[in-house]
Order: C-alpha cells, then sequence, then structure tokens
C-alpha cells in the first residue's frame, strides 16, 4: 500500500475539494494556490541544489588500452609516467616525488585526447568519470560550482572503494577554465572556475585523484589553471605523422578483409593531414563502398572514394551542362599540370566529380610530412593554386567565379610568405599596413601568374586533351594522368632541343 499513497492523497484531495465545492466552499483560492505551487516546485531557480541527481561523472569506462591508440607515442609516455607514480608509491617517496594532480592534453579535434584519458584509467584499473567542460556551467548561482564539489566528492568515494585511484576526465574544459573576467555581468562561470581551483589544491598526496582535462583552445584558458600544482603537465597531443597514420591504419583495418592491392604505407602517406577520427571514419567508409558493391573484400577503390568522401563529402547528383564541365574539366587539368612541373608526382588523382560545394577537384597527395617551408615551396603552392584559372584564361579566353577559392589561398600563401620575412620586403613588424600587405601579395601574385601563364602555354594541348577525356569518364588517376604527363612533356623538352640547336646552327653560320 505504501507504493500507492501519492495516488490515494491525491484522490482523496480531490474528492474533498469536489465535497467541499458541493456544499458552498469557495474552493478557487485552494485551486490557485495548488497550481503556482505546482509551477514553483518545477521551475524555480536553483531547484537542482535541492538534492537533484546532478549526473556529472560518468564511472563507467571501456576497456582501452593505449596499444589501440596509433600513434601519439609522447601522450601516452607522459600519461603513463604520471600514472606509475601512483602505483609505485615506495619508489616515489624514497625519492620524494609529489604525484602529478593534473594533465592538460591541448590540440586539434579528433586527435584522440578523451581514447587516451580513458586508456589511462584502464592502466591502472583507476574509476573513470568523464564531464564535459558544458555540464558545470549554469545560468543559476552556485549550481556549477557546486557539480565540481559533487564529481570530486564522487572521484575521492571511489579511489577509496576501489584502493587504485580515481581519473576526472573534463573535456572541453576551455568551458569552465575560460580567463576570468569575461563575463563581466555574469559571476557563476567565475566562481565554477574558482572551485575547480580549489578542489585540485585540496588533492592529498594519498588520494591518488588525477585530473585530466582536454581542449583545443588553450590559449583563452585561465593561467591560475595553468601553473604548476594544478595542471603539472600540459601535452601537446598533435596530428599525426605518417608512422601514426599507418599505425592508426593498422589498429581500424585489424580483422576486415582487404584486397590484395591496398598498400596501407601509400594510404598513410596519401592520408597527410588526417586525425585519427578522419582515419576511422575513412576505414568504415571504405568498409561501406565494398558493402554496397557487395563485395566481400575492401579494395583499393573503396578506399579511394572513401578518402575523397572524408575531405570533400559525399557525390552529388547534379551534373553541371556540357559548357560548364567543359570550363571544370580544363580548370582541373591546369592544377594537375602545375602540380606536376613544380612537384613531380604529387597527383592522385583529377577527378570533374561535383562533391560538397566543389564541381571538380585535384587530390595531391605529398611526398613527405612537411611542418616548415620554404620560400620556392609557399611559391610552388601559390603556383598550383592559380594554375586552374589562367588555363581557363588559356583555352577558353576568360576565367571564372570557380576560381575564387583559389585566389583566395594562393593569397594566404603570399601573406606568409610576407609576415615570414621572405619577400622582397624582408623581416616586417605584425603593425604592417594593410595597403602595403595587400600590394606586396598581390605583386607576388602577379609575378607568378607571368611564369604559370608561360608553362601552361606550352602544355595547352595536352590540357585540352585530358579534359576532353575527363569529360566523357569524369576521373583519371594519378599513374594514368602521370604517363601521359611525362610522355607529353618529353615531347615538348625534344622540340625545345630541336629548335636551340637550330638556332646555335644559325648563329654558327
Amino acid at each position: 500500500m505504501n507504493k500507492y499513497w501519492k495516488e490515494i492523497a491525491l484522490g482523496a484531495s480531490l474528492a474533498l475539494l469536489v465535497f467541499l465545492g458541493q456544499s458552498g466552499v469557495n474552493v478557487w483560492p485552494v485551486i490557485l494556490v495548488i497550481i503556482a505551487g505546482f509551477f514553483l516546485y518545477n521551475f524555480m531557480p536553483g531547484r537542482e541544489l535541492a538534492g537533484a541527481k546532478l549526473g556529472t561523472g560518468k564511472s563507467t569506462v571501456q576497456k582501452i588500452t593505449f596499444n589501440d591508440i596509433g600513434g601519439q607515442e609522447v601522450p601516452k609516455r607522459e600519461l603513463k609516467e604520471a600514472l606509475d607514480f601512483a602505483l609505485d608509491k615506495e619508489r616515489t617517496e624514497i625519492l620524494g616525488i609529489r604525484p602529478l594532480k593534473g594533465i592538460l592534453l591541448s590540440g586539434p579535434p579528433g586527435t584522440g585526447k578523451t581514447l587516451l584519458a580513458k586508456a589511462a584509467a584502464n592502466y591502472t584499473g583507476s574509476a573513470f568519470l568523464h564531464a564535459s567542460g558544458s555540464e558545470f556551467v549554469e545560468i543559476y548561482a552556485g549550481v556549477g560550482a557546486k557539480r565540481v564539489r559533487d564529481i570530486f566528492d564522487k572521484a575521492r568515494n571511489l579511489a577509496k572503494q576501489n584502493k587504485k585511484g580515481s581519473v576526472v576526465f573534463i573535456d572541453e574544459i576551455e568551458v569552465l577554465c575560460g580567463a576570468r573576467g569575461r563575463h563581466a555581468s555574469h559571476l557563476e562561470y567565475d566562481q565554477t572556475l574558482n572551485q575547480l581551483l580549489v578542489e585540485m589544491d585540496g588533492i592529498g598526496s594519498s588520494e591518488q585523484i588525477l585530473v585530466i582535462g582536454a581542449t583545443n583552445r588553450i590559449d583563452i584558458l585561465d593561467p591560475a589553471i595553468l601553473r604548476p600544482g594544478r595542471f603539472d603537465r600540459i601535452v601537446r597531443v598533435d596530428l599525426p605523422d605518417k608512422e601514426g597514420r599507418l599505425h592508426i591504419l593498422k589498429i581500424h583495418t585489424q580483422g576486415k578483409p582487404l584486397a590484395t592491392d591496398v598498400d596501407l604505407d601509400e594510404l598513410a602517406r596519401e592520408c597527410y593531414g588526417f586525425s585519427g577520427a578522419h582515419i576511422e571514419s575513412l576505414v568504415n567508409e571504405a568498409a561501406i563502398n565494398a558493402h554496397r558493391r557487395n563485395f566481400h573484400q575492401i579494395t583499393k577503390k573503396d578506399f579511394v572514394d572513401a578518402e575523397e568522401k572524408v575531405m570533400l563529402g559525399e557525390k552529388l547528383d547534379r551534373r553541371p551542362p556540357e559548357e560548364e564541365l567543359k570550363r571544370v574539366a580544363i580548370h582541373e587539368v591546369g592544377h594537375a599540370v602545375v602540380s606536376e612541373l613544380v612537384s613531380p608526382g604529387s597527383v592522385a588523382a583529377v577527378t570533374v566529380i561535383p562533391r560538397g560545394q566543389a564541381l571538380g577537384f585535384v587530390r595531391q597527395a605529398p611526398l613527405e610530412d612537411k611542418y616548415l617551408y620554404t620560400r620556392e615551396e609557399l611559391l610552388n603552392q601559390i603556383r598550383i593554386a592559380i594554375g586552374g584559372a589562367f588555363s581557363e584564361e588559356i583555352i577558353l579566353g576568360s576565367m571564372s567565379t570557380g576560381s575564387q577559392n583559389d585566389f583566395s589561398q594562393a593569397s594566404r600563401m603570399g601573406k606568409r610568405i610576407v609576415l615570414a620575412g621572405l619577400s622582397r620586403l624582408g623581416i616586417v613588424a605584425e603593425e604592417i599596413g594593410q595597403n602595403e600587405l595587400n600590394y606586396e601579395i598581390m605583386r607576388i601574385i602577379n609575378n607568378e601568374g607571368i611564369f604559370i601563364k608561360e608553362e601552361l602555354q606550352r602544355f595547352s594541348r595536352f590540357i585540352k586533351e585530358i579534359a576532353e577525356f575527363l569529360q566523357a569518364n569524369e576521373r583519371i588517376d594519378g599513374e594514368t594522368f602521370r604517363s601521359h604527363f611525362k610522355e607529353y612533356k618529353a615531347i615538348l623538352d625534344r622540340e625545345d632541343e630541336i629548335t636551340a640547336e637550330s638556332e646555335q646552327g644559325i648563329l654558327a653560320c
């Protein structure tokens, strides 16, 4: 009967109201009070403070180990070392080492920061509490601070229960730890941050609590949270290099039926700039492509289609008119010709299949990972970017709006040259005048345009032939394009030699 007491009380109250109403008693004030009480109870500010379940911090974790994370050897080593302090207490006490309280993982989205935190918890068998920075921010005063206290109280209790400590992981910590004073009209953010600082300061050496934060906006964090004694180490979790990408590919393709034409090493090279999340999506999309075609193995073509989809989006059904398709084909072949001229072997594919916002594109595969660029390498990128527009002008007599993004990219490269002190201006201050900066960028682009026009003019017949092929077949792979390009270039070089020999003979006479 106890389980139905609410229903019984409600029924009795309604019956009493009906009885009083029929007896001539004015029950409307009572009804209004009940309605007002209902709304106040359900919608009053700070109701969560009155013992409601906040739900911050989930103590479950997938069985993820450091071996399941490709690349990121430095972050893994830093985390293991911090956790080893908690595992080997005797040795740390002998050496007088203070266990680390917090580690901040900083890096682009999709690089594996959350996975690293979960692997850290499994490394020691610790309890894992996961919360997002946005979970601590509320409009009601005191709610965020209470949630911070709750998750740390929960971490201490779990650490005592399992005797192996606990890991508190706060994702998107920039929401919680943004620089104080930015929200002058609302101090709830600052109160929440202050509470986090107090809790991290209060972590004792015997409590075995490690706080791991993750952010891709370390530049906006409050300096107080970054000092040693709170977040003792700031670890950069960057995009993987070629070896890291290969490791990630091997992890995600493990157990999947790959065809013999799939070269993971080549695929890792082509995936330059991909995060771990991108690579996982690439492998998954390739498997979906194989399933769509009723194949029992994942082929190279499946990976190629998946790579283009991850980079640009799904294929579009629309097909441009033939005149427009011709212009797009000439534009893309222009990019490809310049790319092979300045960086032989860089073209992976040329296509006029619309994807996302692009009507066509040239997929380039860098020969090696680059982190520093010379002036000549930046100029080459400008040449490749403007090659499509000038190809249109040479073959068709005019440019189109399709070159807008190309010129924007060329302008960004030109700006890098100027600000890096690699232009004729030499070393410049950051406060360089906008007019002077724009003039120098345009000068660089125009000079490269003169050079590119001369080269594209030489390859005009080749551009027309490949463009016609693209109109009919929509796509040409890098090896086929390169084979035709080398043959045509060899003919041009031979013609130039014959011309030079003839001119020398005339001069000798």
